[in-house]
Formats: C-alpha cells, structure tokens, sequence
C-alpha cells in the first residue's frame, strides 16, 4: 500500500476528486488504483483566501513496487504498519489484576488485559453511564451533589462529559489502536482520520457503555459504586485492596488510573507512603465568546460552508507565566464539574454537532510549586480546594462570572451583553480579581488583551469569564518507574492524568495499555 500526502481540495469540492488527484501524482491510470482510504483529513486555514482541506491517502495500486521505485513525486512513501500487536507469550500472574478507575486510562488498561486473557476486575468509585447522567443532570439542575458520582468520578471518568477530543501529538502506534476501540465501540468512522477529531459527550456515553461490554464478554469484571477505601501492603508489595471499607480482593497487580480529583484517594497513598511529589499544572477561568464570531475570525467569508471553528492561543506574560487556552468546544457549554461540597469548578463540554451558540475555552495561568505555600505533595490540592470554595463563596453558591470588558477594568458586571452565559446550574456576578490569587488575575488581564491581537473579537467587551477552571490536570505526580511501577510498592502501577503522567483522553488511554503490557509482561 502506498501513502499519498498533499493532496489539496478546495471547499466545496468532492471527495470523489481525490481518486484523479491521486492518478495525477503517482502517474498511472485509473484502472491501476484498486482501493484507497483516507488516513488523514486536515483543514487548511492559514490564509482567509486560500482556504483548503488537505488529505493523506493510503492507495492499494497494482505494480506497487515499480511505481515507488519510479516516482519522483514528493509525499508518496510506503504506507507504515499500523497494526498493534499484543505482547507475546503466556502470562503467569497467579491472582487477577485489578485496575482502579474507569476513566480513559482504566477503560484501555482493562480493555488490553481482558484481551490477553486476564480477566481484570475494574473498580470504579461512581455510577455506570447511565445511572451517571441523571445524577449529573440532577446537580445541573440544582438538586444537589452527588459526591461520588459527578462530571469527575463514574463510567468514562471526566472525558465523558467533555467535548471528548481526541488530538494528540503522541506517535505512539498505540494511538491507532485507541482509535479503533472507540470506532469499534461506536464513535464515528472520521475519528480514524480527521486532524482533530472528536466525538461529542452525547456519543461518548454509548461509547464507553459499548467497550465496558467488550471487557466483561472478554471475561473482566467492572463494578460501579465501588470505592477503593483501602490498600495492602505487605514487604513493599500490593497485596490487595480494600472495597467500600468492607470487602477485599486479593491481587498482586494494581493498575491506579484514578484521575486527577480523586483527593481523597491520593491522601490515603500518602498516608500509605506511596512516593509522589508536587507538580506545575495550571488553573483559570472558562470564556464564552458567540461561536460565529469565532468562526468569521478564523475563516472569513468562507465561515458558513465549515464546521464550527476552534482555536489554540498561547502567551507569556511579561513575569514569564504563560497563559493559554485548552479543551476549547465550539458550540458547547460551561458546565458545573465540582465533586466535593462547598465547591465551585466549571469545565468544558460540546455534543457531536457542535451545534450551541457559544464556544468555550479554559483560559489556564500556569501554577508552580512555588506559587502552593507549601512544600507536602499535596499542597497544589490544597490551593486547589481553597480557590473552589472561595469562588463557592463568594458566588454564594453560584458560579461566579464576569464580563471580560469588567473583569480588565477591575469591576463587578452588572448586566449582560449579546453573549449569554450557558453555565449551568446558575452563575452569579461577581469580581474574579477578588477570588484569583493576584498573579493570575494578571496573567489573565495581560494575556486576553494579547489575544484579542491574534484573535479578533476575543477581547470583547461583553465575552464571559466564569471561574473558578480548576481541574485541567493534577497537581500531583505519583513516582513511577520505567516499569510503569510506583518507586514504593511493588505491583502498583500509576497511570493516566491523576498520576501525572498524561494530558488528555487518547494519551491517558495510551498509558493505561502501555501499563497493562507491563503486568502481562510481568507474569511471564
């Protein structure tokens, strides 16, 4: 099979044109092309004028070997295997792995040892997908906290309800077999291939229902509502783990993918002295800005004849803390994601069509060691937790929102402009400067007027500011060797965002297999 790159077609063209584009580069007859499929679709919006998709083609052609050794055509390479292949071998593990967490990282972990015949017992602390959504529906409405099923903890973990993007700068061969579990599990066929690909929180939750079923007919377990309350530890190995303070399961291999706001989780591997130490993340506000506008910006003319446009900025302040936007969702909404009480934190989400009037972005500061006030592992939850209630506080329960031309001049809104704000469950006007420690409302300031330069329309007067984004990663890394095991324990493998070690729903998922590929390996 031959890969095809650089093949341009202008808005509005067919994707029938790229068979004769394709003769065209390779120089060969129509007849001479057996089958072709699209390994990468990406849109080209650098210049307003010039607007156009670019495609990668792998192209199955007769007389392959001749026409790679004659052509001198630039982008035409042998299409690299993209198989996955399991680990070989039989693994000796004598007791099930148990894989805590079900989030991106889990759900691959478990998918992977379930597939090499482990028959992993998953344990997950919130609610199935379905039972999930109606508790989250119910706090969006304002009928009160689940605390142990919400936007963070349950079935698909926080991705679930995201935008569920799946952009990744990793080129690890484990990505393609990501990709295909959720096409398989029923996320559209253009995740394969699409430059930024998503799927949308609507699709998402028969997603991860569908791969919870391939895991159990492989011979896993998952269990919901099944909180790790304890582990055991004997001569540094695992040995099992304790279940809603009642039931043990005994077990040599602990895969951890407990995602980035199970605190109490983490204090309890402290106490356990599990190693882990302090780590830079980040921390903001979520802005709404009219998705049309981000359109007309990032595509002029040509904005109703595409799909809804996204952005990625990035600055440094002049005290050197940079300021960027992450997990931006054309056409969504601001959502309440807190999982504890007393709490106020919003996050991101888009459904598949991204069809909603506003887009959104995190808008993040950078957050360093020095800025937590103290030097335990903790500590960034701990300053976490303090800016939460603040903003519950002074929302007096609401989220607290700003309008942007407000929030520059250091005064409270009074009204709205044309963007309405889409949090839910209700926001309330208040002075973000008065929750925001000093340095980031600064940031902040500095660096929306800076991308109102490189984004027109970004520092509108009347764009909204909601806070407090505080979840974007973990403030905590749990020490880990190449192994994939914690430094202190034997058998306890740290994975996924919450541990620190991934930034998203694709590389999340790549290090929950990689880790699953350590305890097969492991058991030999």
């Amino acid at each position: 099979m031959i890969r095809v790159g650089e093949i341009k077609l202008a808005i509005g063209e067919s994707e029938a044109l790229l068979k004769e584009k394709i003769r065209k580069k390779l120089h060969i007859h129509s007849e001479d092309i057996i089958e072709q499929k699209i390994y990468k679709k990406a849109l080209d919006a650098r210049k307003k004028e010039e607007i156009q998709y670019v495609y990668t083609v792998d192209v199955t052609v007769k007389n392959e070997k001749r026409i790679l050794e004659h052509t001198k055509t630039k982008n035409v390479t042998i299409t690299p295997d993209m198989t996955y292949y399991f680990p070989q071998g039989k693994s000796l593990l004598k007791t099930r792995p148990v894989v805590i967490g079900f989030g991106p990282a889990g759900m691959f972990a478990g998918l992977l040892l379930a597939e090499m015949g482990l028959c992993p017992v998953i344990l997950e602390r919130g609610e199935d997908v379905e039972k999930r959504t109606k508790t989250v529906e119910d706090f969006w409405q304002g009928k009160g906290l689940n605390t142990e099923s919400n936007v963070q903890f349950g079935e698909g973990g926080a991705g679930t309800f995201s935008d569920g993007k799946l952009t990744t700068r990793s080129k690890d061969i484990r990505c393609r077999k990501v990709l295909e579990e959720f096409v398989e599990a029923g996320a559209p066929n253009e995740i394969l291939y699409e430059n930024k690909p998503h799927i949308g929180t609507d699709k998402l939750k028969e997603v991860v229902k569908n791969i919870r079923k391939k895991i159990i007919a492989l011979g896993g377990e998952v269990h919901f509502q099944s909180k790790v309350t304890d582990v055991k530890i004997t001569d540094g190995k695992i040995k099992a783990v304790v279940v809603n303070e009642t039931q043990r399961i005994h077990t040599d291999a602990v895969i951890l993918a407990i995602g980035h706001s199970a605190r109490d989780t983490f204090a309890l591997l402290y106490k356990k002295g599990i190693s882990m130490e302090q780590k830079p993340f980040a921390m903001g506000v979520r802005i709404e800005h009219p998705q049309k506008m981000i359109d007309t910006a990032q595509y002029g003319p040509l904005a109703q004849k595409l799909p809804p446009a996204d952005y990625r900025l990035t600055y440094t302040t002049s005290k050197g803390r940079g300021v960027y936007t992450f997990c931006m969702c054309p056409g969504g909404y601001v959502v309440g994601a807190a999982s504890e009480k007393g709490k106020i934190v919003v996050n991101g989400m888009s459904e598949y069509k991204r069809d909603g009037e506003n887009a959104n972005s995190a808008l993040l500061v950078q957050v360093f060691p020095k800025d937590f006030g103290s030097a335990h592992p903790l500590a960034g939850i701990e300053l976490q937790r303090a800016l939460e209630e603040k903003a519950f506080q002074k929302g007096e329960g609401f989220a607290p929102i700003q309008l942007v031309g407000d929030f520059l001049k250091g005064r409270t809104s009074q009204k709205w402009g044309e963007v309405k704000s889409t949090y839910r469950p209700k926001t309330t006007f208040c002075n973000l400067s008065e929750i925001l420690p000093q340095y980031m409302t600064e940031a902040l300031q500095e660096a929306i007027t800076a991308f109102g330069k490189k984004l027109q329309g970004f520092d509108r007067e009347d764009a909204l500011l909601t806070a407090i984004e505080s979840r974007s990663s973990s403030p905590v890394r749990i020490l880990r060797n190449r192994e994939r095991e914690s430094v202190t324990v034997e058998g306890l493998y740290p994975v996924g965002e919450g541990a620190g070690y991934a930034g998203g729903i694709v590389s999340a998922a790549i290090d929950g297999i990689i880790a699953a590929e350590k305890v097969f390996q492991k058991g030999k």
